[in-house]
Parts: C-alpha cells; structure tokens; sequence
C-alpha cells in the first residue's frame, strides 16, 4: 500500500529528526492519521532492524544510528510497496480478439517496468535527503519552526550553524 509508505517514511524522519523516543500517538499526530495506523507500521519498521521500541507507559519508538543513511528504497523494499499497478484490467484474456486478449499482459509488463524503475529511483534518495529538503524548504518560507522555538529541534540548529558557518553539506 503506497499510503503506508508514506506513513512509514514521515515517521522515520521525524524520529531521525527528533532524535528521541516518540509514542504512536505523537507519531500520528504529527503524520495526521491514528494512533493504531502508526503502530502496525511502526511493527514492520521494528523487525526491518530500523528502529527499536520502549514498552510501557513511557514507551515509543527509538531511531537506530545511521537511521539517516537509510534509502528510500530499503524503506519501500521493507513495506512490500509496490508504487504503480492497477486492480482493474482491460479487456479479457478468454476473448478470441487479439486486442481484448492481448490488453493486460502488455500493461502488467508496462506496470511492473515502471514500478523497478520508480524503485530503482529510491535507491540514490536517503531519510537524510528528505530531511535536508524539508528544512531547506521550510527555512524559505518560515522563520521557525516549533521545535526551533522549544529548542528541541536538531535539523533547524544543524541549518542554522551551517549558515553560520557559510557552509552547508
């Protein structure tokens, strides 16, 4: 399912973001969806080797080292996306027309062509990059964020030394 993708990728830049423990309720309010969609998600996540958890009334989810390094591929690889396919499929392979007959297999062959295309794309795009291109982003159209403002934001101080700094990676 290509929504859960997204679900999965939103939450693990935050946590690589944050850096810390965050429970299934701060994950799906921040990724606007329930609690419950974050915690099976978060389940296929865990046994990827991704990202650890904390049980109990101050439990979460932990981000592992290098969590940053990981490819959007690997996420997509993980979640068993699969990015361009259909359910529904033209013409029918019983009929005696060729076009009718010979419509969906072209498509399927189209179909799965495309998807390793788009899943060889995620190979060179990390949870590092998107960071990187939310923040730069961000940074063009707001003065702070609100973990800026707490001071419990690491990406926004690690852009704001390199700016300082006249540098940016």
């Amino acid at each position: 399912m290509k929504s859960d993708f997204i679900v999965a990728v939103h939450a693990l830049v935050y946590l690589s973001h944050r850096g810390c423990l965050a429970s299934s309720e701060e994950l799906a309010e921040n990724i606007c969806t329930n609690p419950a969609r974050v915690r099976k998600i978060m389940g296929k996540l865990k046994k990827m080797g991704i990202i650890t958890t904390r049980e109990g009334h101050v439990g979460g989810y932990c981000p592992c080292e290098g969590l940053e390094k990981v490819s959007l591929y690997e996420i997509a690889q993980g979640m068993d996306t699969v990015f361009v396919d259909t359910k529904w499929r033209s013409g029918n392979e019983e009929n005696n027309c060729f076009i009718s007959s010979g419509m969906s297999s072209v498509f399927d062959s189209l179909y799965r062509e495309l998807d390793r295309l788009c899943m060889d794309h995620l190979k060179g795009i990390t949870l590092g990059d998107v960071t990187a291109q939310i923040v730069e982003t961000q940074r063009s159209s707001r003065k702070e964020c609100h973990g800026a403002i707490s001071g419990d934001c690491p990406a926004w101080q690690k852009a704001l030394e390199e700016e300082k700094s006249g540098k940016k990676d």
